[in-house]
């Protein structure tokens, strides 16, 4: 699987070089998230911008990634989804799910707030 990885202050934003992602990769994905969730910082934003294939093990994968994120107390956000890839995450009725947004700045700003949230919650 082809990705590109920036690591800024609070965050990790990794990019999917790949049109696709489908469930022979779901294995990927996982060792990836978790190679990052181990590092000091944990929060990770999904960046899909040119993935126009997703299908339901990856979604269900993306889901499973996303909710073990939040169970430990770090963000995880998808930004700058393709028009063909939020209507089947639509349909598939896993969309209003995952914590997506349309750009990576948004995702920047959702990972921002919720740090503050943890922060004023300790």
């Amino acid at each position: 699987m082809n990705v590109k990885i920036d690591t800024k202050e609070k965050f990790h934003v990794i990019n999917i070089l790949e049109p696709g992602l489908t469930a022979n990769m779901t294995e990927d994905l996982h060792k990836l998230f978790t190679e990052y969730r181990q590092k000091e910082v944990k929060n990770i934003v999904l960046n899909l911008k040119g993935v126009v294939l997703i299908d339901e093990p990856t979604a269900s994968c993306l889901l499973s990634e996303q909710n073990l994120a939040y169970e430990n107390g770090h963000s995880f956000v998808i930004c700058c989804l393709e028009k063909q890839v939020e209507d089947w995450l639509d349909k598939a009725e896993v969309l209003e799910m995952m914590n997506v947004t349309p750009t990576e700045s948004e995702a920047w700003d959702i990972i921002q707030m919720e740090e503050i949230e943890r922060e004023l919650m300790d």
